[in-house]
């Protein structure tokens, strides 16, 4: 069971059981660095069960977590200029990560440390048992006052002068002591010697009493007693053998000693020279890593897609940062294109939609057959049900609009068909249709387009265009050559709808011909419309209340290059349901109180 308490002036929220007072969870908000051309992005970061996860915000976590690391073996260094900024890293995963301020940090690595040493991993007994010498404290500071005074370089100079001053006396009493080693062995051999001779003279005296030189005296038994006393340890050059035996082991006690404590501050300055060599060593990592990234920019200069085309199987950044930036840059457009529709006014320009038997005819031209094709195509396919054998997966339902997805891929590159449907209130499919293929109004409502050209009208309701789509960093441009026709289609039973179809395909032509500035994507993309009007009351005439507009948009896309499917399949079911909403919402402004043209 825990109680859960909120932090005084901070976003972070704390769980905290109430027993052991230990943490269970932290939550709050930090800025993650994403890459290099987005840089800081506020991310809301988890802290529980000794794992720190991090999700876009706090109202997505019921959709899953971004990515995560296990804290165990994590290694939490704070920076040492940004006093926000902290960064954790696990074998080669480094999170960089800023708080608000620098007590927020504080707080997040204090906590981050308590849960490593719960779970088992640095803590104090953990520590002793790898034999760090350092307390968990100093350990989790880097820098505490007894660290603090056991690395100042003058104590290791004055152990060592210790050092010398011991050696100097132990010579000396070695070589006193070997003096009176070498008197010692000088007197037992001049006392063998006088044996000797004692011997060879006595041999015929026997008994005998104390001769007149006092060497030995010859007992009744026989046996000889020495008259010659040792000599004393103080009569050998006046030298004190227990006392120097006393001091030499007084200096060996005082060497072992400095040693063993200049052994402690070389072991303590071990770990602050190996801080310094890692720091040395990521210096010369980043500068590596700087060179080679310099190195292949170079290389790229002469590849497709120029300097600036990060996308491919050997981008430099993963597929998490290459989501990351991709959605970045979607937001950042998004704020963009709100900020201009607030500002702008809209252009009131009437664009005269021609009468409806304008489109129902059948032009000639060369790519007459292909038209023909696609559209058959795509009235049969199209608009058939999304059940059955299919596979068609349901993943947007809001309110009228549904959107379908099959998931495809060929060769590695994402192919995924896309089907949406929709109901509009006020608006016709005839006037749907046209604002969707008439190229003078498409930069008003189509956010996501550069800049476009019609390289050739084929016919009054056929046109050959190529657009360029807004860069979304680090995916690479794409550029789209396609034509596009709009047909009606007349109902071959009175009681049905007639049916407006737009469709775009891409095709070749010379005047666009593929260039290394972009990666050419091939579309098939089909709008068909079909008006329903209930009978109004009494003799009132049909107004746009009336009416209702069933949409079916398929959309067949392959993006070309190469780029995670995870990222293209996350931009298509974002981008999808937006465009939808921009597209009607645009034409139910322009046609608001115009003349219904059906």
């Amino acid at each position: 069971m825990s109680e859960k308490s909120s932090s005084s002036g901070s976003d972070e929220d704390v769980d905290v059981d109430p027993e052991s007072a230990q943490p269970v969870e932290l939550g709050g908000v930090l800025s993650k660095w994403t890459n290099y051309i987005h840089g800081w992005q506020d991310r809301w970061v988890v802290l529980k069960n000794n794992t720190l996860s991090y999700y876009k915000s706090e109202d997505e976590r019921e959709y899953g977590c971004r990515g995560s690391l296990c804290l165990s073996k994590a290694v939490i260094t704070p920076h040492e200029f940004d006093e926000c900024r902290f960064d954790i890293s696990v074998n080669d995963s480094v999170w960089y990560l800023r708080a608000e301020d620098p007590e927020h940090r504080l707080q997040w690595i204090e906590w981050i440390e308590l849960h490593k040493a719960e779970s088992g991993y640095g803590s104090e007994t953990s520590l002793r048992r790898h034999g760090s010498m350092l307390s968990l404290t100093s350990a989790a500071s880097a820098l505490s006052a007894t660290s603090t005074s056991s690395f100042k370089g003058h104590r290791l100079r004055e152990k060592l002068a210790e050092m010398e001053t011991f050696r100097d006396i132990l010579c000396r009493q070695v070589d006193t002591l070997q003096k009176y080693f070498d008197s010692c062995a000088d007197g037992v051999c001049k006392d063998e010697f006088h044996r000797d001779r004692a011997e060879e003279e006595d041999e015929d005296e026997f008994p005998s009493t104390t001769k007149p030189d006092g060497d030995y005296l010859h007992n009744n038994n026989g046996s000889k007693e020495k008259l010659f006393p040792p000599a004393s340890p103080k009569d050998t050059n006046g030298i004190d053998f227990k006392g120097e035996a006393i001091t030499f082991k007084a200096t060996t006690a005082g060497i072992l000693s400095t040693m063993s404590h200049c052994i402690e501050l070389m072991m303590k300055r071990e770990d602050s020279w190996q801080k310094r060599l890692d720091k040395e060593l990521e210096k010369r990592r980043r500068v590596e890593d700087a060179y080679k990234f310099a190195m292949s920019e170079l290389k790229k200069k002469s590849h497709y897609g120029g300097p600036d085309y990060e996308e491919g199987p050997n981008s430099l950044i993963n597929e998490d940062e290459f989501f990351d930036a991709v959605e970045a840059a979607l937001d950042r457009q998004d704020k963009i294109e709100e900020q201009c529709q607030s500002e702008k006014v809209r252009n009131t320009r009437l664009t005269p939609v021609p009468p409806g038997d304008a489109y129902s005819t059948i032009a000639t031209h060369r790519f007459s057959s292909k038209v023909e094709e696609m559209v058959q195509n795509h009235m049969t396919y199209s608009l058939q049900d999304v059940g059955g054998d299919a596979n068609w997966q349901l993943v947007i339902e809001e309110g009228e609009m549904k959107v379908y997805r099959r998931e495809v891929e060929e060769n590695g590159i994402v192919l995924d068909p896309l089907k949406a449907t929709h109901a509009v209130k006020g608006v016709t499919g005839h006037e749907l249709c046209h604002y969707f293929w008439d190229t003078s109004v498409r930069m008003d409502w189509e956010t996501t387009i550069e800049n476009f050209n019609v390289v050739e009208t084929l016919s009054d309701n056929a046109v050959v265009v190529y657009q360029t789509h807004k860069r979304v960093w680090p995916a690479s441009q794409r550029d789209v050559l396609y034509l596009s026709a709009i047909r009606k289609i007349l109902a071959t039973n009175e009681n049905d709808p007639d049916t407006w179809l737009v469709c775009n395909f891409s095709v070749d032509h010379d005047k666009a011909a593929p260039t290394n500035r972009c990666v050419r994507a091939k579309i098939n993309v089909a709008m068909i419309c079909q008006t329903l009007v209930s009978p109004p009351e009494g003799d009132k005439q049909i107004s746009r209340d009336n009416i209702l507009c069933k949409i079916t948009y398929v959309a067949n896309v392959n993006p070309g290059g190469w780029a995670p499917a995870s990222v293209l399949r996350a931009v298509a079911k974002r981008e999808y349901p937006k465009f939808l909403k921009r597209f009607t919402s645009y034409v139910q402004e322009k046609t608001a109180g115009k003349p219904i043209l059906f």
